[in-house]
């Protein structure tokens, strides 16, 4: 009975090194780019606090454009909302015709008369004194 050894064989040109990088890796603080990377991230990292600042800085500003804006976008939709009002309809004439009896009744009631317009100045400083407090 012969031994069943088996031996290792290794062919001649294997190398048994261990594989790895084909050239020599350099340290990430060696590269040329790095010196562009550096302040990016640092000011990618300090964004919250930059932003922040900005904010509180220009908060009175931010809040006005935001007011104007919203003005803005607010007119718009009153007049896209009066042009559909606009389309339909008999309702635009029947609205002018309301609007004109109003108008027709409030100088019937409070400007006629002298008496009349005594008593609406009257109201109207009740309601500016009430509003803005006596200045006089």
């Amino acid at each position: 009975m012969e031994s069943q050894a088996q031996e290792k064989t290794t062919p001649k040109d294997l190398s048994t090194e261990v594989p790895g990088m084909m050239t020599k890796q350099t340290p990430v603080s060696d590269q040329p780019w790095q010196e562009w990377v550096e302040p990016v991230v640092d000011v990618l990292s300090n964004a919250s606090n930059y932003l922040g600042e900005w904010f509180s800085t220009y908060q009175q500003l931010l809040t006005t454009l935001g007011i104007i804006a919203l003005g803005i976008v607010s007119v718009k939709i009153v007049v896209a909302i009066l042009g559909a009002i606009d389309d339909i309809p008999l309702l635009a004439p029947t609205l002018q015709l309301v609007g004109l009896g109003y108008t027709a009744w409030f100088v019937w009631r409070y400007l006629w008369k002298a008496s009349n317009r005594a008593e609406l100045l009257a109201e109207f400083d009740a309601i500016k004194n009430q509003m803005f407090g006596d200045n006089g």
